[in-house]
């Protein structure tokens, strides 16, 4: 693959991440509306703006990177990371269509509802969250656009710390599955 038309396959390959991170508010915003119907309260909505900037951070850095500072595509690299991108997507939804309506990107619990414990959540509590750290890894590397990844990774882990604390709180609970 030559380096023109391997630049142009990863811009267009995070440009669908941005339309996929765009489709994922427009949900969010619905599932929302449908848990505040029912008594859901949003709690821990300190961070998500901090989170928005991050993952905002994340596809720009990886296209800056690219682009400014001329990263190869290395296909012993870019293709597994592309696979383990895809897979993070996969599992990203799986997560999604397993919490159905009870979904979102903020902390929106409607109390007296039952823990999900079908679907990914069998395997783990918070299998968006794994999905987001291998994303965060991933996506950056397809390119080799390391700074991005380490950057993002370095940066993900405390937020994600508060993230989940906000989570566990909400859902009344120390352990357990979650909703991330």
């Amino acid at each position: 693959m030559g380096r023109v038309s391997s630049v142009a396959a990863y811009c267009l390959l995070v440009g669908l991440y941005a339309v996929e991170r765009l489709a994922e508010l427009v949900l969010s915003a619905r599932n929302i509306r449908w848990s505040l119907a029912r008594g859901g309260v949003e709690t821990g909505f300190g961070h998500y703006p901090s989170m928005v900037v991050l993952h905002t951070g994340l596809l720009v850095g990886c296209l800056v990177e690219v682009l400014v500072l001329d990263r190869p595509f290395l296909a012993w690299l870019g293709w597994p990371m592309l696979a383990l991108a895809l897979l993070a997507q996969g599992l990203r939804w799986w997560s999604i269509r397993t919490l159905g309506h009870r979904w979102n990107t903020r902390v929106v619990v409607v109390p007296g509802m039952p823990l999900v414990t079908g679907g990914p959540y069998r395997l783990v509590n918070h299998p968006n969250y794994v999905a987001v750290v291998v994303e965060g890894v991933a996506l950056p590397l397809v390119h080799t656009a390391w700074v991005t990844a380490l950057v993002f990774t370095v940066l993900n882990v405390p937020l994600l710390a508060v993230r989940l604390r906000a989570e566990e709180a909400a859902l009344g609970r120390g352990r357990g599955r979650g909703r991330g």
